[in-house]
């Protein structure tokens, strides 16, 4: 049951992603979120002991909604291993590629930028996106199991494979602004998985 204190803490992680997905973790100071939220400073740090661990929980929040909706997308009965593992992978060059910040990757935006700053940061991003790779290696079990992948994979380093080579698409799709090394992640994403486009 999402108590007011829970209520509160969510809306101003809620409202400070937008903001930070756009311009950084760094560059935002907190009252800008704070105006945005329409929470007191003093609030905040009711919530939060500093930035940092503010930076933190806000990590944590993104990866807990994004392994739910991996869960549902991927864990799902309908369709096989490879169907829904393509769905990922095509939802993800539209989300990428699209200038609707909504959409965009926390983990993406906020990898390079912290990871030298703040320890809890850096492994708030290791550890979630170490779980988005165990989902992603559960789905490819899954099609091997059910017919749909085939050949011989280790279903672990094949997920980590594909998620780095599409979190390094993503950053030459901000560098380029335009979405050729996505495209050109899904091609070598339907050939390591032996599927046809």
């Amino acid at each position: 049951m999402n108590t007011p204190r829970t209520n509160v803490r969510q809306h101003i992680l809620d409202t400070a992603k937008p903001i930070i997905l756009g311009k950084g973790f760094s560059v935002v100071g907190l009252n800008e979120v704070l105006a945005a939220a329409a929470v007191p400073k003093g609030s905040f740090y009711h919530y939060f002991k500093s930035k940092e661990l503010f930076g933190e929980a806000l990590l944590e929040s993104y990866f807990a909604d994004y392994l739910e909706y991996l869960d549902q997308l991927l864990g799902k009965r309908e369709g096989s291993g490879a169907e829904r593992l393509m769905s990922y992978w095509r939802g993800w060059l539209e989300s990428q590629a699209s200038e609707d910040m909504q959409g965009k990757c926390l983990a993406v935006k906020l990898g390079g930028e912290v990871s030298d700053l703040s320890e809890a940061m850096r492994l708030a991003l290791h550890q979630g996106t170490d779980q988005i790779i165990t989902r992603l290696a559960d789905c490819i079990s899954a099609g091997l199991a059910d017919g749909s992948l085939s050949g011989e994979m280790d279903a672990r380093h094949t997920a980590e494979t594909l998620y780095e080579m599409w979190l390094g698409a993503t950053l030459l799709t901000k560098m380029r602004r335009n979405r050729s090394a996505m495209e050109g992640a899904m091609i070598a994403t339907l050939k390591m998985l032996n599927l046809k486009s």
